[in-house]
Formats: structure tokens, sequence, C-alpha cells
């Protein structure tokens, strides 16, 4: 106890912070649930390359349209590359804002999380 605090006091203040831990653990389930689904799709400026990730960032589907042939595999390379990062960046964009309505992007947890996938993805903060 704190001094000058009652039984009674004490015992709210730690029944507050039993709530407090509840509602976070929630948060953070419903976060985890939330972002464990997650996909990101993007496509190249010419529509010849598709790619999509998934919730940790791999790539799940790339689609290159039969027309890439026609073209250099230098600016196929580069396209996919590019729609790579488009797609990893919807992800992070997506991830930001379920963690902003579950745990809170102000968060000691959110900040590390979206740290966390930011240096999976190789993305720098934006």
């Amino acid at each position: 106890m704190f001094d000058g605090e009652s039984a009674d006091e004490a015992l709210e203040r730690i029944d507050a912070w039993e709530r407090s831990l509840g509602r976070r653990a929630e948060q953070a389930q419903e976060l985890a649930r939330r972002t464990a689904e997650l996909t990101a799709t993007a496509r190249s400026r010419d529509g010849l390359v598709e790619v999509t990730v998934g919730a940790e960032g791999r790539v799940e589907r790339i689609h290159l349209d039969e027309r890439t042939r026609q073209q250099p595999a230098e600016d196929t390379a580069r396209d996919l590359m590019e729609t790579v990062h488009a797609a990893n960046a919807s992800l992070l964009k997506q991830f930001q804002e379920i963690t902003a309505e579950t745990v809170g992007t102000d968060t000691e947890t959110g900040r590390m999380l979206m740290a966390a996938l930011q240096k999976r993805l190789g993305e720098r903060d934006e």
C-alpha cells in the first residue's frame, strides 16, 4: 500500500490493474487474429506484373502477363521488384491501420510490432 492508502483503495487499484491487463490481452489477441490472414496485392504501372504478399511479407503469388516475353528481362525484373515493394507498402499500411484500431500505434506494443514487420520486409519507416 502507498502512504495514506486504505486496504480498499489498494484492492481497487489492483483490480483496475488486472482489468487493464485483460483489456490489453484482448486487444493483442484481436490484432493477431485480424493480421494473421492479411494479404496485399500490387500491380506494376503497365499491368504486366502482379504480386501478392502474405501477412509475414512472403511472396505468395506472382503473375506475369504473357507480354513480358516481349520486353527485356531487365525491365521485367525491375517491375517485379518495384511491385513487391508496392505490395509490402500496402501490407504495412493495412497492418498499421489494424494496429491503430486495436493496441494503438502510439503504444510500446504497437511501435514494436510495426518496427518488426518493417524489418522483416526490409522497408524503412515512411
